[in-house]
This record gives C-alpha cells, sequence and structure tokens, in this order.
C-alpha cells in the first residue's frame, strides 16, 4: 500500500504562531476553528498520522499522550480510518492516557482502559506493551510510588511528542479540577462535584461516580513538546473563552496552556461561539453592519452598561467599541434604538403556532394555515420537557394538531431501582394472587432482578432489561405530555437504532436513524417543526438525533410540506440561546411555569439542573426585561432553522 502524500502540517508545528494583533488582543494562546468536529478531528488525525510516519521513518518512537471522554472520539474514529484505509502503522508508538478512575477494575465498563480499548487500541496494530495508563486498583498505600513510577515512566520514553486534551466544564484537563497548581505532578485527586455531575450518566447516577482519580498533573502535562486541546459544543463555549481570553488561574486549569510555547485550541464552531472575535467581532476590526450584526452590538450594549436598549445614547455607541455602527447608517443612536427595540419586541408572542384573523407580517410564526400541523421532536423523552413544556401546552390549548416524537427511548437515564421496584410489584401481586395465571408474569420478573443482580452495579443490561426500563420512561413520559394538554394518541416512540445499541459517549450514527425521521415527516406533512441538538457534543444523543432530523430534512427535498414549513430550534440541557439569537420567545405566567415543573416533575430519573428549567425561563424574562420590555414570570426562546 503507497504511502500517501501528506500536507504541510498547520495544526502541530506551527502551534506556537502568534495571533494577527488584533485577535492578539483577546486570545492568549492559539486556536483554531473547525466547522465542526469531524472535520477537526479529521485534520489532527491528518497531521498526527505525519508525525507517526517522519519520526518512523528516522528510526523514532512517537510518544502519544491520550484523552479519553466524547471529545477525542471523533478523532479516534479517523485514527482507525487512516490505520485501516491508508495503512498507517502504530507499531512505532508509545501512548500515555492522561488519567483513570479511582477504583475501578480494567474490564470495567467505565473505566478508561475499557474506552480506550473499545475507541482505538483494539482497532489498530499498537503493541500491548506500549500502552499506558494509570492503574485504578492500586492499594491506597502505593498510589504515591505508582504515580511517581508513571513519571517516570515517561521520562524513560522520552517525554510525550503530543498531549492530546479535552476541557471539562470546570477547565479541568485530565482531573486537574480548579486549585491545581501549575507544577503539579501525578497524583490522586478528588473528583468536583460538576465533574461528578457530568459522568453520571454513564454511571447510572451521580451516587454511583467514584469520587476520586488518578491524573497527570499539570506540570506534567506541561513538559509535552506540543499540547492540542480539543473542545465541540456551545456547552463548552464559556469555558474555551475563559481558558483561551481569561487569565491564567488554578480555577481554570486549562488556562495554563497560555504559558506554554506550542499549544493549541482546537475547537469547533459551536465551541468558539463566545470568543471575541466570533461574539463581538466589532471589538476586533471593521464588521458589516446588517441587520443581526445590529441587533447583537445593541442587546450586548444594553447589556453591559445594564441600561434598556431605549435609554442607549451616541456616547455609549461611541465609548462601547460600536461607532461604526451610527456611520455606517448616518442615523443617531435614538433611531438606532427604536429599530432595535422594535426587532426584540416583535419576537414576543403568546401564539406560538400563530394567531389566526391578524396581521402576521410582524410575528415570529404566520397566522394561515390554522389551526397547523406540528411535530415537536425530543431527543431524550426529558428534552422537549424542559426546552419548550410551556409551549407544547399553548401549542395544545390554541387547537394545533401536535405531534411528540420521542427520538429515543431514554432508558440508558433509568435507574435499576425503578425496574427492581417493578419487578417486585409483579412478585408480589403474583403471591398474593395464589393463582397460576401468574407463573410467566413470574417467571418474567424474576428474570429481571437475576439479570440486574448478575450485571452488578454498572454492567451493561441485557435487551430485555433495557425495554422495561424504555417502557417505564415510555410511561413517565406520556403523564408529563398529558400535562401539557396533551392526549395518549399525540405521543410517537421511535426508538432510534444509534441509542438502542449504544452507550453514553460511544453512539454511532447510522442511516437508519434519519430514515425513521423521514418517516414520521411524510406522514405527518407538517407546517411547524420544533427541534433540539443543533449546538450539542457531537456524540450526545441531542446531537444525533439533531443529526437524524437534518439528514431526514434533507432526505424530504422536494416534499410539498417543505415548502410551507418553518423549523424552530429550542435548547434543553444546552446553553441557552442568548438574547440576539432570539427569533420567537415565548411568555409564561407564574401558573403556567409551575405547570410546566410539574411536568417535568413526572419524571423519575431528572436530575437537579433538569428539574430547574424553569430558572433559566426566569433567567431569559429577565435579561428581555432588563432590555426594556414587558415584565413576564419565564419565557422559552426559539431560532428560526435554517437548512444548510
Amino acid at each position: 500500500m503507497s504511502t500517501p502524500t501528506t500536507p504541510p502540517l498547520q495544526i502541530l508545528e506551527a502551534a506556537g504562531q502568534k495571533q494577527t494583533n488584533q485577535r492578539e488582543r483577546f486570545e492568549k494562546v492559539r486556536t483554531l476553528v473547525h466547522p465542526d468536529s469531524a472535520s477537526a478531528s479529521a485534520a489532527l488525525a491528518g497531521e498526527v498520522a505525519a508525525l507517526i510516519r517522519e519520526r518512523s521513518a528516522s528510526g523514532k518512537l512517537t510518544v502519544l499522550g491520550l484523552a479519553t471522554g466524547s471529545t477525542p472520539v471523533p478523532f479516534y474514529r479517523e485514527l482507525i480510518r487512516l490505520h485501516r484505509d491508508e495503512g498507517l502503522s502504530f507499531r512505532d508508538v508509545i501512548t500515555f492516557n492522561l488519567d483513570e478512575y479511582y477504583g475501578l477494575a480494567r474490564d470495567h465498563p467505565e473505566s478508561y482502559y475499557r474506552f480506550m480499548s473499545d475507541q482505538l487500541f483494539d482497532h489498530v496494530d499498537l503493541s500491548p506493551d506500549r500502552i499506558h495508563l494509570p492503574d485504578g486498583t492500586v492499594p491506597m498505600e502505593a498510589v504515591y510510588d505508582h504515580c511517581r513510577d508513571y513519571e517516570h515512566r515517561i521520562a524513560e520514553a522520552g517525554g510525550l511528542d503530543l498531549q492530546i486534551l479535552g476541557i471539562g466544564r470546570t477547565g479541568h484537563i485530565g482531573f486537574n479540577e480548579p486549585g491545581s497548581a501549575i507544577d503539579s505532578a501525578t497524583r490522586m485527586i478528588t473528583l468536583d462535584r460538576v465533574t461528578r455531575q457530568d459522568a453520571a450518566a454513564d454511571f447510572m447516577g451521580v451516587a454511583n461516580v467514584p469520587r476520586s482519580a488518578i491524573t497527570m498533573g499539570v506540570g506534567t502535562i506541561l513538559e509535552a513538546k506540543r499540547l492540542v486541546l480539543m473542545a465541540w459544543g456551545a456547552n463548552k463555549a464559556g469555558i474555551v473563552r475563559e481558558a483561551v481570553e481569561g487569565k491564567v488561574t488554578d480555577q481554570v486549569s486549562a488556562s495554563f496552556l497560555q504559558t506554554h510555547p506550542n499549544a493549541t485550541f482546537l475547537v469547533d464552531q459551536a465551541a468558539a461561539s463566545y470568543l471575541t472575535r466570533f461574539r463581538f467581532p466589532w471589538l476586533v476590526g471593521p464588521v458589516e453592519w446588517d441587520a443581526p450584526m445590529k441587533k447583537r452590538a445593541v442587546v450586548w450594549m444594553a447589556r453591559k452598561l445594564e441600561k434598556p436598549v431605549l435609554k442607549l445614547v451616541d456616547e455609549d455607541y461611541n465609548e462601547n467599541g460600536a461607532e461604526g455602527l451610527l456611520a455606517s447608517t448616518s442615523e443617531a443612536a435614538y433611531e438606532v434604538n427604536i429599530d432595535i427595540f422594535n426587532r426584540v419586541q416583535h419576537t414576543i408572542t403568546g401564539w406560538p403556532g400563530g394567531k389566526p384573523g391578524v396581521d402576521d407580517s410582524r410575528r415570529p410564526e404566520r397566522s394561515q394555515p390554522f389551526p397547523k400541523r406540528v411535530v415537536v421532536f425530543s431527543p431524550e423523552p426529558t428534552d422537549a420537557f424542559i426546552g419548550m413544556g410551556g409551549t407544547l401546552t399553548r401549542l395544545r390549548e390554541q387547537g394545533h394538531e401536535v405531534r411528540l416524537v420521542f427520538q429515543t427511548s431514554g432508558n440508558l437515564r433509568v435507574a435499576d431501582g425503578a425496574a427492581l421496584n417493578f419487578a417486585r410489584v409483579v412478585l408480589e401481586m403474583a403471591e398474593s394472587s395464589h393463582s397460576p395465571e401468574w407463573e410467566s408474569q413470574t417467571s418474567y420478573a424474576r428474570s429481571i432482578v437475576e439479570a440486574i443482580d448478575a450485571k452488578g452495579e454498572f454492567g451493561i443490561d441485557p435487551d430485555f432489561v433495557r425495554k422495561l426500563k424504555a417502557l417505564i420512561l415510555r410511561g413517565e413520559a406520556r403523564d408529563a405530555a398529558s400535562v401539557c394538554r396533551l392526549r395518549y394518541h399525540d405521543s410517537q416512540f421511535l426508538d432510534l437504532p444509534f441509542y438502542e445499541s449504544g452507550r453514553y459517549r460511544r453512539f454511532r450514527f447510522e442511516t437508519a436513524d434519519a430514515e425513521g425521521v423521514r418517516d414520521v415527516l411524510a406522514d405527518f406533512q407538517p407546517h411547524s417543526v420544533f427541534a433540539t441538538g443543533d449546538a450539542s457534543d457531537p456524540s450526545s444523543p441531542q446531537a444525533i438525533a439533531f443529526r437524524a432530523f437534518a439528514e431526514a430534512w434533507a432526505m424530504a427535498y422536494g416534499a410539498g410540506f417543505r415548502n410551507d414549513c418553518k423549523v424552530w430550534l429550542y435548547r434543553g440541557r444546552d446553553r441557552p440561546l442568548e438574547a440576539h439569537e432570539i427569533d420567537m420567545a415565548v411568555p409564561m405566567s407564574p401558573d403556567q411555569l409551575e405547570e410546566k415543573t410539574e411536568a417535568l416533575r413526572r419524571f423519575m430519573s431528572l436530575n437537579e439542573d433538569d428539574l430547574n428549567a424553569a430558572a433559566r425561563n426566569r433567567e431569559n424574562a429577565a435579561v428581555y426585561d432588563s432590555l426594556g420590555m414587558a415584565e413576564y414570570e419565564g419565557i422559552e426562546s426559539f431560532k428560526l432553522w435554517k437548512a444548510p
């Protein structure tokens, strides 16, 4: 097999390159932005392949530091493809992983050794004796010596040629939680509350997440010759901004990369969205002052200065980098303020499906046809209620035909206890009935109990247990839907294949996923669609479910319903929409917000953050209030999707 021609290295070899002067004012470490995680991962994998080949040709080994979690998964998949399709060999590669949960054996389904085996090691020709991870099973009294030995092995291998990193919500790299020192070495660390919450889905509840881990230290990481930190999705945007543009601080360990001469942040567009050059581009250089840019700038100024939009004056524009806006329009602040105020005000509507018999020229949704056929896609059963539970109720109360489509069963979020409770109720009913008619039910219930006992706390559920959990959650979802005025037959469950055959952080999109969504669209012929997941982590159920929708939409090209259908994006667990991004704002009264919360309470599997959806709605309302709009108890927000 011929070795493919390799392009000039741009991520690794130019990592110390400075930004332009304008960007350097804000970005303190080199940051490369790709449209999506797939293109970024492919670019990095191609350069890593070139590095491996170059060193192998010179008789040298390549020492790679590797990361776990969902972020590097597309990168590992591209390395596997290069090995399979283009002959990339890993025979001359040594690997050291960043971290491992303490207390987990290597064969544990959530151990990082198992993760790396599944995602990379088992699919390439990497020698097992050149694979290194911290050992989560060493006795407590031996941890210190084990960590020193891990450092020694890295040094003995010649040091890390490249360290791959992700970034946690707290800004951690590896498991270096807030407070980690810049010169810290490999050690045991207690995991932060937020870190454990983020891992809760993997472990079927936060109570099951290990409390400690062994991690390379910040100092160990910074000794690598090259560093590349990857981040995907809107949920990482805030912490990426802090690490790239903020001060160096032990409260955000990723900020220490600013001190490294050869470090690069490699991010997708969503994760980069809070960087100044994207969020406030007029502060970086000249911009085209089109309508969206004007709205973004004026809303930002009003929020920054804590003024209603209509109280901004010329000096506010001139002193906050937006003098070009006034110059571009030849208008005073007064005229610009009125224009932006009206545009923000016109996003507010209590009729998310359109109000019949009125002028709709300034309303987010058209008045006709009425009533509308509305499809609401919920990646996991709770998402639609978190993101638009109040709007669901409005749509039904106002007479629209609503179909709530649960794209996945959500069974991975259902705790073993819920399945055991069901089985035990069946067993008690059988025992109290003293009837042979209960024999089959008794056998089934016992098989549930035995299967859960056999797999242990973190094992993989057999299919029949996952099916039971899916049915339990299906009942909760229908119960929540009834609170939102939906009828029993208004709900549809797709059980998309990617979810039913996968686990968190390890899902794979299949064409059948898009085909299932396509069939819903073809059958229902909607006038309005609500969906979410467009800005989620690419490996999350939400992102894959949105991909299924987007590809189904493309499959329906030429279908008549597409010409008369709007697609609205909502946010469930992801970063909320900012005020300038909102195209439709649906207000809620105190009673309506409480009703939404009641719908969420029907789910037994929700965590505390999910139950606080009402708090996010109140924050939305407070933002609108601060801009000078009417004061509401809560607001659910939506963005109009423009298909690529």
